[in-house]
């Protein structure tokens, strides 16, 4: 799994370490990591303090492979900010969804409302129509 990472300098242990910052959940899509979470790069490793990477790990949680995360930011801010889509336009995109969404399910109650109200005439139209046809038949019949 792929996540950015910072690189501190854990003092007790005089050995540099990843904390966690967020992790890709799909393509575009990443979740930000609330509790501290930190992975000792062991002796040896040398990063520049306060560098931002991408760290992928595998399932145990070992780290496969490390690359500086500058190239892969510029991307970013050159793909979304750019070109206009900024965290409030996304939030006003998402409250825009919302409310289509909720006209949508206020126009489908709508329309079974009123596909009941036809059923229920329909109904009625059949028994008056069925009344008349009685009625007629009552009538043309011989009086004995």
């Amino acid at each position: 799994m792929l996540y950015l990472a910072q690189v501190h300098r854990n003092q007790f242990l005089d050995q540099f370490q990843l904390k966690l910052l967020a992790r890709q959940e799909a393509e575009n899509i990443w979740a930000t990591i609330p509790e501290e979470t930190c992975i000792l790069l062991g002796k040896g490793n040398t990063l520049n303090e306060k560098l931002l990477v991408l760290v992928e790990l595998s399932s145990t949680g070992e780290i496969e492979r490390i690359e500086e995360a500058t190239n892969w930011i510029l991307e970013i801010v050159d793909k979304y900010l750019n070109s206009g889509i900024t965290p409030e336009f996304l939030r006003q995109e998402a409250e825009r969804a919302e409310q289509w969404r909720q006209d949508l399910t206020l126009q489908n109650q709508d329309l079974a409302r009123r596909s009941l109200e036809l059923e229920a005439r329909r109904e009625q139209i059949q028994a008056l129509e069925e009344s008349l046809m009685r009625e007629k038949q009552d009538e043309n019949k011989p009086n004995s």
